[in-house]
């Protein structure tokens, strides 16, 4: 059974930094892949940046390029999210998720509040 711990959210001021963690917890496929994701009061979930274990290849949502990048460190099972210069239409929970190659994604972490102020 995997379970994903995401840690690192908070308030922060607009302008300001934040990283989120997501530890791995429990066996889990050689290759799969990683997102970090939001969800805003009253809005749809969005992608926020994903990435791929095996190869490190990465997407980021265009709102995001630039500003946030997301990084695995295999050794500590961890995925992370560094957000720089936020902005307050980044405020949302925010949380990780796993997909196996191919797949949906079917395991999540049950998320961190991120509050900019403007």
């Amino acid at each position: 059974q995997v379970q994903l711990v995401e840690s690192g959210g908070g308030l922060v001021q607009a302008g300001g930094s934040l990283r989120l963690s997501c530890v791995i917890f429990g066996r889990t496929f050689s290759d799969y892949t990683m997102g970090w994701f939001r969800q805003a009061p009253g809005k749809e979930r969005q992608t926020v940046a994903t990435i791929r274990w095996s190869s490190g290849s990465t997407y980021y949502t265009d709102s995001v390029k630039g500003r946030f990048t997301i990084s695995g460190d295999n050794a500590k099972n961890t995925v992370y999210l560094q957000m720089n210069s936020l902005k307050p239409e980044d405020t949302a929970v925010y949380y990780c998720a796993r997909a196996q190659v191919g797949r949906e994604y079917d395991v999540w972490g049950q998320g961190t509040q991120v509050t900019v102020s403007s």
